[in-house]
């Protein structure tokens, strides 16, 4: 049993042998030595805390100066629709057709019942001469009658007659004057009535009041039009309005002509001023409404949002060139440089002035900051060397 161990043993150590042979027979791996990063050379400006001119910034809408409810004075079916939603028109372009046919109806009878009228006014005037000329003969005959009356040459009966005839003849010439007059004032009226319909005809074709765009369309060939039901919505292009809610404590501070700087949704920075101040104040916001005209400008659109801003008290602010923000998407930051590192540091920008903006929240007075031109493989912890 002993010599079965040893022969064991033996060949253990031979195993050894051999595997310690083989490793050192390898050779060593080689020493990687690692390399500190290249300083990236940056200029560094200031955060500085001026005084600032103070804003308020107030919310609205944009507004069309002017805008038209376009209905109809008279009712008819639609015969025809000459514009769509969104056309541009201009001041008297017809919009839409209504059939008329009751009207033209209604002026063709009108003209015939005036030309019968005047078709009896010659008889009427013959009549008057007729009734003149027995008017004048009998009055005359009476003059005589009441001659040889006074001289009692005739008889009281003889009188009375001639004085009856004189009377009737007067009163037929009378009643043919009167015939003549009516017939006048029946003219009148038939040529009063041609006028109206005539007006109602031209109520047919439906007309723009100001040069606009159509916002809304109610109307389609067909539709039975009634007097003041809405056909058509039209707005003027030619002016917009801001309509901004400001503050009740800061309306007494605005006055109707200054100049204010607008920022609009889809049209940029603006200059406006303001054209009306609504005297009435919301109870429940405590808001007034103050109305900005804005310059002429194609990307205006009635209903966009819009901001004003207002001159306000001086106030103290942290500000850094513009150029030393970068953005990316909607966050903002800037490199801040801390013992020969750049930072990545988020901050919150306000208003801008000139070349510089104001940041409201992220940095503090007098830390350095990487200006423009910022390298573009500057990425926060990596090391940096000022330059001048």
């Amino acid at each position: 049993m002993s010599a079965k161990v040893g022969r064991y043993s033996l060949f253990a150590v031979a195993i050894s042998g051999i595997l310690l042979t083989g490793c050192s027979g390898e050779k060593p791996s080689p020493r990687v030595e690692k390399t500190a990063p290249k300083a990236i050379p940056v200029q560094v400006t200031q955060a500085v805390e001026t005084d600032l001119p103070g804003i308020y910034e107030a919310t609205g809408t944009v507004r069309a100066s002017a805008t038209a409810t376009v209905s109809a004075k008279m009712m008819g079916y639609i015969r025809e629709v000459k514009v769509n939603l969104g056309d541009r028109v201009s001041t008297g372009q017809p919009l839409v057709t209504i059939d008329a046919r009751e009207v033209e109806s209604a002026i063709r009878r009108a003209e015939a019942a005036r030309e019968e009228v005047k078709s009896a006014m010659p008889e009427a005037d013959a009549a008057i001469t007729a009734a003149k000329a027995n008017a004048d003969l009998a009055q005359a005959t009476f003059r005589r009658m009441q001659d040889l009356f006074n001289k009692k040459s005739i008889s009281n009966q003889e009188f009375d007659e001639a004085s009856a005839r004189e009377k009737a003849a007067e009163a037929a010439y009378q009643m043919a004057r009167a015939k003549r007059t009516q017939l006048d004032s029946k003219l009148a009226q038939v040529e009063q009535d041609i006028r109206a319909a005539e007006i109602s005809r031209g109520y047919a074709d439906v007309a723009a009041p100001f040069s606009g765009v159509i916002t809304a369309k109610n109307v389609e060939p067909g539709t039975l039009a009634m007097p003041g039901a809405p056909l058509f919505t039209l707005e003027r292009t030619d002016l917009f309005r801001l309509e901004a809610s400001i503050e009740e404590s800061r309306l007494g501070r605005i006055r109707v002509g200054q100049p204010v700087g607008v920022e609009v949704e889809g049209a940029g920075r603006l200059n406006g001023r303001v054209s009306e101040i609504v005297p009435s104040v919301d109870s429940s916001a405590r808001t007034g409404t103050v109305k900005i005209d804005l310059p002429l400008n194609t990307s205006l659109r009635s209903g966009v949002f819009g901001r004003a801003f207002f001159p306000a008290e001086t106030k103290k602010a942290i500000t850094i060139p513009a150029s030393a923000v970068v953005e990316r998407g909607q966050l903002q930051s800037v490199f801040v440089i801390d013992n020969g590192t750049a930072r990545n540091r988020i901050v919150t920008s306000g208003s801008r002035f000139g070349s510089r903006v104001e940041i409201l929240s992220g940095l503090n007075a007098g830390e350095a900051i990487a200006s423009s031109p910022i390298p573009a493989r500057l990425s926060d912890g990596a090391p940096v060397e000022v330059r001048p």
